[in-house]
């Protein structure tokens, strides 16, 4: 496996980024401000955003593994290597992600524990309903992990 950094022509990466935040309009929010990280196992596998939010904190704004490669290790291997690469820079990493369980456990198993929560975030920033995993999402429930 090897991770590297896409500094040029980042929309390409798009379509996978688009499975972990379903408007595209948002993901232009921090695309071409954040540094965006592609996971790679013979081929493409994982992609993630990490933006800046100030000189003592960063986040996770997206993490994406392609369906074909989930539950093999691939985002929890990009997220020990966006860990290790931004906690040597950053004092805490967040990130944040609907109210869902599973979701969560995960991010909880990498190190993340439980912050803060934004009321009505997908509701007030979204067109559409974001529905995963059955729920519909309202809440974004952030989580930190520090040095």
């Amino acid at each position: 496996m090897r991770v590297e950094e896409i500094v040029t022509d980042k929309k390409r990466l798009l379509d996978l980024l688009l499975l972990a935040d379903e408007q595209e309009d948002m993901i232009d929010r921090y695309l071409d401000q954040g540094q965006l990280f592609a996971l790679y196992d013979s081929n493409l596998k994982c992609a993630a955003v990490v933006l800046k939010l100030n000189d003592q904190e960063c986040e996770l704004k997206n993490i994406a593994t392609l369906p074909s490669a989930q539950r093999q290790g691939y985002g929890t291997a990009m997220i020990r290597f966006l860990v290790t690469e931004f906690l040597g820079h950053y004092q805490t990493m967040y990130v944040g992600t609907g109210d869902i369980p599973e979701t969560l456990t995960f991010y909880q198993k990498c190190g993340f524990r439980k912050s803060h929560r934004v009321k009505n975030f997908f509701t007030d920033n979204y067109r559409e309903p974001i529905i995963d995993h059955g729920v519909h999402l309202v809440d974004m429930v952030y989580l930190r992990i520090d040095k």
